[in-house]
């Protein structure tokens, strides 16, 4: 948000719907089929009239395929309507997918090995009494204390790039995104 909001209070982007806060724009327990029916709700209440959207954030990928549905049951994914920017989270096979049929624009890779790799190695640390080496101690501030972190390196993943990141390094098979 502190890239957004900037453009949001100055009108560059504009929500439609002027749903903003976490309390309106959470989707429960993070169903595809609830995005769904949102989106779809969010369409008839603020998109009947011919106005377009240009573009969802979706904090994970299988809320975008929700959104995607929603979207291709009023006509997006067309000559005359093509997909507005949607973004995901996690890389999963069926949003890679997505991204390579145009879809879905983008993403958002850490990879879970690597996830998996460093919470085993501060778990070992920690339990065998050791003291975990290289925690960002600045970044991660909850608004309640700022929390010793390992961060790992997101990667944005578009059409550009799915290959590089997901398939040649052996997290997707390429015979799934078939």
């Amino acid at each position: 948000m502190s890239v957004l909001q900037p453009l949001i209070d100055n009108g560059t982007i504009k929500i439609v719907s002027g749903q903003t806060g976490m309390d309106k724009v959470g989707t429960l327990r993070w169903l595809a089929a609830t995005a769904q029916a949102r989106m779809d709700n969010l369409l008839s209440a603020n998109y009947s009239d011919g106005k377009r959207v240009d573009g969802v954030l979706s904090p994970y990928d299988g809320l975008s395929r929700g959104i995607i549905a929603s979207l291709r049951g009023v006509g997006y994914g067309t000559a005359d309507q093509p997909w507005p920017i949607i973004t995901g989270q996690d890389a999963e096979t069926a949003s890679v997918k997505a991204i390579i049929a145009g879809e879905q624009y983008s993403t958002v890779f850490k990879d879970t090995r690597e996830l998996a790799k460093s919470t085993v190695e501060l778990t070992d640390t920690v339990l065998s009494g050791g003291k975990p080496a290289n925690l960002d101690t600045t970044t991660y501030n909850n608004d309640v204390k700022v929390v010793p972190s390992i961060l790992l390196t997101p990667h944005e993943v578009d059409k550009s790039n799915y290959q590089a990141l997901v398939v040649d390094s052996g997290y997707i098979k390429a015979d799934e995104l078939k």
